[in-house]
């Protein structure tokens, strides 16, 4: 071949010259035509060579695709294990509960929850995964000591556009603020007081049923729902019908105010029905009665949110706001028992009839990227108690719960936080519980974003 330009230059100037000229030429330039014909017969059979290569390709059968290769964000499910512990200093009282508010006989949702001393708090594992181009599929134990829970397990949908959402299974309430949030998740070491008498213990409410969610295409962020389920959980029961036990509605408005500010307001519902619900109150001489509630429960709950970053980057310094406010009303009828000597001795049923409130609001400040300081007030009013021909049974305590707590956390990364907690505790009527707290909060595997 070959390699010098001028030269090839001119051979292809001699190559599409006349056949006159080159036979006037010299000995040497038909030595040089010959030499070029035979490069162009090279060139023009490799081309031929490659046009055939083309076409086979093109018209060959296609070959029946590989089994699809796992990926971690395809096919194998996500993975991560929370593990929180606590140290609690606090008053030895037989009974926590706060006064006022009903709380479940037997105990299951303990209005005060929490053991002294060093105890192992809760620990999480959470599988998550695509399940498919429509589904999303997770479930979440919750492990305490001896016992382990299925706290969520859903499907939801990931294709149906338009902004909807259909989520069907066990899962937490979109209801409120805090609700949907994992114990891990929250700022304090505790719930509000509000949570905890709304919900019980575990200070959320979960239902087994579908929710169907609707984000809507406008310049702010707007989402309205529904829910519907079997309604299982405190202020419900458990009922072997067919039909619904609870059903929710929530709506949520939210959107930016500059490059620093952010905010979220919502509005929500909640109606449950309840069939023998195990409550303990005390009566008139200071004895525990059983009252068995029928009825309805149905709860609103308005929430606000507001943030600040200085032009929305959070890492260095943050503050929030975040307040949130309850209104409970229960209709029914109340069946009074207790044992030889108290006032409910003889079993009495008739009407019951609350109209109940409460709110919180705190501020958590971010000062350095691994340290933030929150303070907490918790108010509930348990307003007026109706029990019918029980209300000379029944104690009405005159209190109104309240709470103040202090906390500062330090976070080396996002996978793990340690918290100190003080606490002035004034939910039970007589008590001042002046409380001390010292937490963990460890993630292990996959973490996924937290809610605004």
């Amino acid at each position: 071949m070959m390699k010098n330009p001028s030269i090839l230059a001119g051979a292809l100037a001699l190559a599409f010259a006349s056949p006159v000229a080159f036979a006037a030429a010299s000995p040497e330039v038909a030595s040089l035509r010959e030499e070029i014909q035979q490069l162009r017969a090279q060139y023009e059979k490799r081309l031929a060579e490659l046009e055939q290569r083309l076409v086979s390709q093109h018209t060959a059968p296609v070959a029946a695709p590989a089994q699809p290769v796992s990926t971690g964000k395809g096919f194998n499910p996500e993975i991560s294990l929370t593990l929180q512990g606590q140290y609690r200093r606090m008053k030895d009282i037989d009974e926590r509960h706060i006064s006022g508010f009903a709380a479940l006989a037997d105990h299951d949702h303990d209005h005060g929850g929490g053991e002294r001393g060093f105890s192992l708090d809760h620990t999480e594992l959470v599988l998550a995964a695509n399940i498919d181009s429509h589904y999303r599929g997770l479930v979440n134990f919750g492990i305490t000591d001896g016992e382990v829970e299925v706290e969520e397990a859903w499907f939801q949908t990931t294709g149906m556009g338009h902004g909807l959402s259909l989520r069907g299974g066990r899962f937490l309430s979109s209801i409120g603020y805090l609700n949907a949030q994992h114990a891990h998740a929250w700022d304090f070491a505790d719930a509000p007081l509000m949570y905890t008498a709304l919900f019980g213990e575990h200070a959320n409410y979960g239902n087994d049923g579908l929710q169907l969610k609707w984000v809507l295409p406008t310049d702010l962020f707007a989402e309205v729902g529904v829910e519907i389920g079997r309604g299982a959980r405190f202020p419900g029961t458990d009922r072997d019908v067919n039909g619904i036990g609870s059903s929710a509605i929530f709506a949520h408005l939210g959107g930016d105010v500059g490059s620093s500010h952010s905010w979220r307001a919502g509005l929500s519902y909640l109606n449950a029905r309840a069939a023998d619900r195990h409550s303990h109150f005390k009566d008139v001489g200071g004895e525990e009665v059983t009252g068995d509630f029928t009825g309805r429960s149905r709860t609103w709950i308005a929430d606000a949110v507001w943030k600040w970053a200085p032009d929305g980057n959070a890492s260095a310094r943050a503050l929030t706001l975040q307040a949130e406010y309850f209104q409970r009303r229960e209709d029914g009828e109340l069946n009074c028992q207790g044992e030889a000597g108290s006032a409910c001795a003889v079993a009495v049923e008739d009407d019951y009839r609350t109209r109940q409130h409460g709110w919180y609001v705190q501020a958590v400040y971010k000062f350095h990227p691994q340290w933030r300081v929150g303070l907490r007030h918790d108010r509930l009013d348990p307003g007026t108690r109706d029990y019918g021909d029980n209300n000379a049974n029944i104690e009405r305590e005159n209190h109104t719960p309240k709470r103040n707590s202090l906390m500062v956390d330090w976070s080396p990364s996002e996978f793990s936080r340690l918290r100190l907690q003080l606490a002035r505790d004034q939910s039970m009527a007589g008590e001042v519980d002046n409380q001390l707290w010292l937490q963990y909060v460890m993630s292990l595997g996959a973490h996924g974003a937290h809610r605004f």
